[in-house]
C-alpha cells in the first residue's frame, strides 16, 4: 500500500482481517509498524510490515492512496517491482492520475475508487474513523469485479463493484470543486457554504458550470444530481475542514490541479465557458504560490 495518510490507515486496517497488508515507504527505518484506528469510544490495533520503496520483492496488487500529486512519483519509485499482471486501485481525491500512470504504464491494470468514508489524522499511523460511508471500486469498461475484490466486500463496509465507476469519480470531482477551494480561500468549515448567502450564491453559479461541463463531457447523470448533491454532503458535513482548506492552514500543496484544473481542462475541450471556476482556480493558486522575499 502507497499512502499512509487518514484513508490509507483506515483500509490497511480493514483489509489486515483477511490477509497481508504491507506499507510501503519512502524508507524503511523498522521492520513493521502498528496503524492505531481509533471508531466508537474504542481503537484498533494491527502491526503491519514495511518496506522501502527501493527494496526488491514483487508486488502483485497495489493499492495508492496518496495526494493526487504524488501519485506518479510514488508509483514510479515501486515500478521496478510491479509485476506484468500487477493490479493498482487509486483511492483518492481528484482525477487525472489516471491518465497520467496509463502514459507511464500502459501495460498495468488500473481500478478506480472514491469513498464517502470519512477519517483524520492524529498522527503518524494514527487516525480516528470520522464517519461510515460508501465506497465504489470500478474499471472503466468492466461490468465484472475481478477476483480480488472480494477481499474487499467482505472487509470494507459498504463497498461495491461500481461497473459505471467514471459517473461515480464525476460526480465525486464535481462536489470537490463546488466545496473544496471555497471553503479553503474563505477559512470556513463547508456548513458556512450555505449558511452565508454570498456564498451559497457563489456555490450556485460553480455548479451551474459543473454541470454544463459534465453534461459537455457526456456525463448527463452527473450533470443532474450536482446541486443536489452538493447540497447534500455541505449539509451532511457542515462541520467539517475541507482536505484543501486543512493543506492550505498547514502550508502544505494542494490537490487544486487535479480538481478544479481537470475540470477546466475538460471544460476547454468541449468549449464550455467556466469563467467562475477558473477565477477560483487562479485565487487558490495565489493563495498557495510561494512566497519570495524581496531582499532575497
Amino acid at each position: 500500500m502507497l499512502g499512509a495518510g487518514a484513508i490509507g490507515c483506515l483500509f490497511a486496517s480493514a483489509l489486515r482481517s483477511t490477509g497481508p497488508v504491507t506499507l510501503l515507504l519512502r524508507e524503511a527505518t523498522a521492520a513493521a509498524a502498528e496503524v492505531v484506528v481509533e471508531r466508537d469510544g474504542g481503537a484498533s490495533r494491527v502491526s503491519l510490515p514495511i518496506s522501502a520503496a527501493a527494496q526488491d520483492g514483487a508486488i502483485s496488487h497495489l493499492l495508492v492512496t496518496t495526494k493526487a500529486y504524488d501519485v506518479r512519483r510514488a508509483v514510479s519509485a515501486v515500478a521496478h517491482r510491479l509485476t506484468p499482471a500487477c493490479q493498482i486501485l487509486l483511492l483518492g481525491n481528484g482525477m487525472g492520475m489516471a491518465d497520467e500512470l496509463r502514459a507511464d504504464f500502459p501495460h498495468l491494470a488500473l481500478y478506480c475508487g472514491t469513498t464517502t468514508a470519512g477519517a483524520y489524522r492524529i498522527a503518524p499511523l494514527h487516525v480516528r474513523h470520522a464517519g461510515r460511508g460508501a465506497t465504489r471500486i470500478g474499471q472503466p469498461g468492466r461490468r465484472l469485479a475481478p477476483p480480488w475484490f472480494s477481499r474487499w466486500s467482505r472487509t470494507v463496509a459498504d463497498c461495491t463493484w461500481d461497473a459505471q465507476i467514471e459517473q461515480a469519480l464525476w460526480l465525486k470531482l464535481a462536489i470537490n470543486c463546488a466545496i473544496n477551494p471555497l471553503t479553503a480561500l474563505h477559512g470556513c468549515r463547508n456548513g458556512e457554504l450555505a449558511a452565508r448567502p454570498e456564498l451559497a450564491l457563489q456555490v450556485a453559479r460553480l455548479c451551474d458550470e459543473i454541470a454544463a461541463i459534465a453534461g459537455a463531457a457526456g456525463y448527463s447523470g452527473v450533470a443532474r444530481q450536482v446541486h443536489g448533491a452538493v447540497a447534500d454532503v455541505i449539509a451532511g458535513t457542515a462541520h467539517n475542514r475541507s482536505s484543501m482548506l486543512q493543506d492550505v492552514a498547514a502550508g502544505r500543496r494542494t490537490e487544486i490541479d487535479y480538481i478544479s484544473a481537470y475540470l477546466l481542462r475538460v471544460a476547454a475541450r468541449c468549449n464550455v465557458p467556466a469563467p467562475a471556476n477558473a477565477a477560483l482556480l487562479r485565487r487558490i493558486r495565489a493563495l498557495t504560490a510561494p512566497r519570495i522575499d524581496p531582499e532575497g
